[in-house]
């Protein structure tokens, strides 16, 4: 009996030490979180995470013509089907652990109900995370296979970090890219800027911010100072999409904290970031290029304490490739014809003239160990190149979130959202007047 007591004590230290470095733990510097397990941790370990999740909107139609119905905007994604819907979003399994001291492997499956699982419009479960870090040479830490790439704060995190369910609007239309069916032919739309129109049945499934490839990555610490960077080099592609692109993906950031105490996933600091992505996706027979870039900084103190507290503000800008999720579901009512596919496809304005920005701040605050409130204004502004196509998405949201333990928690929020066409029409003032706020609740439950 004392021997049982001892290794399930042992087996619950291990299952700890594996839970507390894993990628969806609350950490400034995700090289080392995400990257490289503890020195301790087994040769083996398993962990996980589900989010059961609540989305609710009122479902306003729009009109276009003489016929109405709901935008996919008012819909819960991916299957935009539903404007009110409980769900499974994510539900990941994952396998990590030190094959010795120097390499380091982390696998994880990702069978939830989301964009990444969304294949030509059906559910597909497949590998989310799969690479081995080799930490031979001082100062570059090698990173090979599927990887998280260098970038904004908002994709580089763990879901675990995450203060709201949904996303801002920028990172889940600019960074959480679609991949396209590259041999697919895709036909032009006549508006404005010519996008090529793309159906759901073409789409692959986004990127969930990672990519295959090889990161040289590490830090260094002078007292409370450190310095992090990561430099990548990969395809553009995924485990579903296979390659998308014939040149590689290169991305990098490099990032600077002074830590005010604590270590590990929970640290107080200050951490400023800058970043960069390029590469040259290709529809049909030619490439294009894409350029992502941003800055942001981020003040954490008290994580888990009475009036403990964070700050963050990240600005993000694309240039080409910019992709403008369709505004119907061809199942609503809108069959697609000449003069409705550039409603029910998506539109994907290639040129590198093509521009989109946007930016977002939060702030939140601990009223006891375990309550949190949060307030966050995301802006987003898609082609502001083309008048005729340009659109601006303002959101408000307030949340509020029950730790139960570091790793499992309640949230709540509601979102005020605004959309705005600044060339006037008919048809995208009808969508704009049609947003609905939104209400999503959401269990991250950590095993």
């Amino acid at each position: 009996m004392k021997d049982y007591y001892k290794y399930s004590r042992l087996a619950f230290i291990v299952a700890a030490v594996v839970t507390m470095s894993s990628p969806w733990a609350h950490a400034a510097n995700w090289f080392s979180v995400q990257g490289v397990s503890p020195a301790n941790a087994p040769i083996f370990g398993v962990s996980g995470f589900v989010e059961p999740s609540i989305y609710a909107m009122s479902g306003t139609d729009a009109i276009v013509g003489k016929q109405s119905a709901v935008p996919n905007i008012n819909r819960v994604a991916p299957n935009d089907t539903q404007s009110t819907m409980a769900t499974i979003v994510r539900a990941r399994l994952m396998l990590r652990g030190n094959l010795n001291k120097y390499i380091s492997y982390f696998f994880g499956g990702e069978f939830g109900s989301d964009g990444f699982t969304d294949i030509r419009k059906k559910y597909q479960p497949g590998l989310i995370d799969g690479h081995v870090t080799f930490s031979y040479i001082p100062g570059a830490r090698v990173e090979v296979g599927l990887i998280r790439a260098p970038s904004a704060e908002d994709a580089m995190q763990g879901f675990m970090a995450n203060n709201f369910v949904v996303l801002p609007t920028v990172i889940g239309q600019l960074m959480q890219q679609t991949f396209y069916d590259s041999a697919a032919n895709y036909h032009q739309a006549n508006i404005s800027g010519k996008p090529y129109l793309i159906g759901g049945s073409n789409a692959l499934g986004v990127n969930a911010y990672r990519y295959p490839g090889v990161q040289a990555m590490d830090w260094f610490r002078w007292g409370h100072w450190e310095l992090a960077y990561g430099a990548m080099v990969g395809m553009y592609g995924s485990v579903a999409a296979g390659n998308q692109s014939n040149s590689p993906l290169v991305a990098g950031r490099l990032q600077g904290s002074y830590i005010f105490g604590g270590k590990g996933p929970f640290r107080s600091d200050v951490t400023a970031w800058v970043w960069y992505q390029h590469a040259r996706p290709q529809l049909g027979d030619q490439s294009y290029s894409m350029t992502r870039d941003g800055i942001g900084f981020q003040y954490l103190q008290g994580y888990m304490h009475q009036w403990g507290r964070r700050l963050r503000f990240e600005y993000v800008h694309g240039s080409g490739w910019i992709s403008a999720p369709s505004a119907f579901s061809s199942n609503a009512g809108l069959t697609p014809s000449a003069a409705t596919s550039n409603l029910t496809n998506t539109q994907l304005y290639t040129g590198s003239n093509n521009k989109a920005n946007g930016y977002d701040i939060e702030a939140g605050l601990f009223f006891t160990k375990r309550i949190e409130a949060d307030i966050r204004y995301d802006y987003y502004d898609r082609l502001p190149n083309n008048p005729a196509q340009q659109r601006i998405f303002k959101t408000w949201a307030l949340g509020l979130q029950y730790h139960l333990t570091p790793l499992t928690k309640i949230m709540a929020g509601y979102y005020f959202r605004t959309l705005t066409a600044p060339l006037s029409s008919s048809v995208p003032d009808s969508i704009s007047n049609a947003v609905d706020n939104e209400l999503a609740m959401q269990a991250m439950i950590s095993f």
